[in-house]
């Protein structure tokens, strides 16, 4: 068990997002280094793996303004902006949100009860993304919040996944969000890093054998403390981090920049916000 789970653990999709300020990061010269702080503004260190594909995108390009993020001025990516959607989300006016800033959308569509351990599909994933569709979106993902506790599971959630989404244009990445709970005790508090990396896996293999493209969600305290990094080189990453600039020096295709904070016409509630990089490459 990873010690001090409580002080070291973030959920990207409960309210220790309204906890960031907007204090100074940490100052590090150890290139062999990392040392950050998460959502609670405790500092922490660790070994870089150098196994892992950095980041090349130039941190100094990356600007918010109003909670909307831009990346201008790199020649080799572009970007677009789109939001993380769940039930908790309440009643939505897609046609509202088709004005907005928004490209692309990232539904939940299920989870696991992290006592029960029962799945469930979100109660609002298909109506969501139904009347997504009717405003004129066109760029979709997907997520499914996992309490999953060894391989089986995991693949049981991607099967979930994957019934549920059969009738829609999933054109963006299906992403295994393993979370640790930290207000209740939770069927995955003694889970292992070593074992979250093996439910990462079997979920994202049985969705690429499905013809869709695995993305893995993730944060800074994962990608030290838990995730074997170096095993997910053939899948995207969803990095959290609601600091001004990613503080993780790995790659990552999508940033979760904003927690619960996004304020959007059609939605009542405000937002997780997140910024898609995309290479030039891919553009032309």
């Amino acid at each position: 068990m990873i010690k001090n789970r409580v002080l070291i653990i973030f959920s990207a999709f409960v309210t220790f997002s309204l906890l960031i300020s907007c204090e100074s990061l940490p100052k590090n010269t150890d290139p062999d280094t990392i040392v950050y702080k998460d959502a609670l503004n405790n500092i922490h260190s660790a070994p870089i793996n150098h196994n892992v594909p950095k980041a090349q995108y130039d941190k100094s390009l990356f600007s918010k303004k109003h909670q909307i993020m831009s990346y201008v001025g790199d020649p080799n990516y572009t970007y677009r902006l789109g939001a993380d959607i769940s039930r908790h989300d309440g009643d939505i006016d897609w046609k509202k949100v088709k004005k907005s800033k928004l490209e692309f959308i990232i539904f939940r569509v299920g989870y696991r009860g992290y006592q029960s351990g029962i799945l469930h599909v979100d109660e609002k994933f298909h109506q969501n993304i139904k009347a997504a569709m009717e405003a004129g979106f066109t760029d979709f993902g997907v997520y499914i919040f996992s309490q999953a506790i060894n391989e089986k599971e995991a693949i049981e959630e991607a099967e979930l996944v994957l019934n549920e989404i059969k009738d829609y244009p999933i054109n963006l990445p299906v992403v295994f969000d393993p979370e640790s709970i930290l207000w209740e005790e939770a069927r995955t508090d003694d889970i292992t890093g070593e074992q979250f990396t093996k439910n990462t896996i079997a979920f994202c293999e049985h969705i690429k054998k499905a013809g869709y493209e695995p993305m893995v969600y993730s944060n800074l305290v994962w990608e030290t403390e838990f995730f074997d990094l170096s095993q997910f080189s053939d899948y995207k990453i969803w990095y959290a981090d609601y600091f001004s600039v990613p503080q993780t020096p790995y790659h990552f295709e999508y940033w979760q920049y904003e927690g619960t904070k996004l304020k959007v016409s059609g939605i009542k509630k405000r937002i997780d916000a997140d910024i898609q990089l995309i290479p030039v490459k891919d553009k032309e």
